[in-house]
């Protein structure tokens, strides 16, 4: 993967392109979690980019995109989209992770016509019934709650929370390992308000996967899975003996159930 780098007028944001260049082939862009980087998608990088074009990054004020001021949603997006346009593509795959899953949603509202497929790993549905005046309420404390907890204490519970193997627990440990407490829970707030102003109820147009880990015990996320597949007719797959960063802990299952979807879709 070449390392490369998009300067904006708030930030430097890193991504990475694949070498195996193809301009005739697919081209997937996987989009990390809150707080994680690019790091948590190796495997799937590993796999795809045989056979696929493929993109990732550490998202505004994430990974090595730091420091990095406060950024929007639409900030989010128009940084996709540049980055597609440096690399010429025109169509894209997005697959994204927790809050990768709302930057693809994000992009998809504004750039409808570059994407050609979503895969949702463990994030939750644009729309605005899905959620309740007391989930919004909480999303709006994130950031003086997180404050509330040792930050030590609160890095091993975040890893825990998210992981069911140790793979995946010491990659969310060392994900989470550049940040200062401050920082870290300034960005949680940030995001979690950056979703709820972004917020809408969104038609996609565009084939879908939803992917759940089993053992996903991160907010509603089971909860509002079932609902978005069930309001849209989206296909969900289960993965598993996984839970939130379910593509770490079960890395061959998640491959496997994307490029499925990908050869039943093209």
């Amino acid at each position: 993967m070449k390392e490369k780098l998009l300067q904006t007028d708030k930030g430097r944001v890193y991504y990475w392109q694949s070498n195996n260049w193809n301009v005739h082939a697919d081209t997937l862009f996987f989009l990390h979690g809150l707080t994680a980087d690019h790091s948590m998608f190796d495997e799937q990088i590993a796999y795809f980019k045989k056979d696929y074009n493929v993109l990732t990054w550490d998202a505004p004020a994430h990974g090595k995109s730091r420091p990095f001021k406060s950024f929007s949603f639409n900030d989010a997006a128009a940084y996709i989209k540049d980055i597609l346009d440096e690399c010429a593509v025109r169509k894209i795959i997005l697959v994204g992770q927790s809050l990768g899953g709302y930057f693809a949603q994000s992009f998809i509202k504004r750039y409808p016509d570059y994407t050609k497929t979503f895969v949702s790993i463990g994030s939750t549905p644009y729309g605005c019934g899905y959620y309740s005046k007391f989930d919004v309420w909480i999303l709006k404390q994130v950031e003086w709650m997180a404050n509330l907890y040792p930050f030590e204490l609160m890095k091993k519970a975040m890893a825990k929370q998210v992981s069911t193997t140790k793979k995946a627990y010491d990659n969310m440990l060392q994900m989470l390992a550049p940040y200062t407490k401050r920082e870290m829970c300034h960005l949680m707030g940030l995001c979690y308000a950056g979703f709820l102003k972004d917020n809408c109820n969104l038609e996609i147009n565009c084939p879908v996967l939803l992917i759940l880990g089993e053992k996903d015990k991160t907010g509603k996320v089971k909860q509002y899975n079932r609902e978005w597949a069930k309001q849209t007719g989206y296909s969900l797959e289960i993965i598993r003996g996984a839970a939130h960063n379910a593509n770490v802990d079960k890395p061959q299952e998640v491959n496997d159930c994307i490029r499925k979807f990908l050869l039943k879709t093209f």
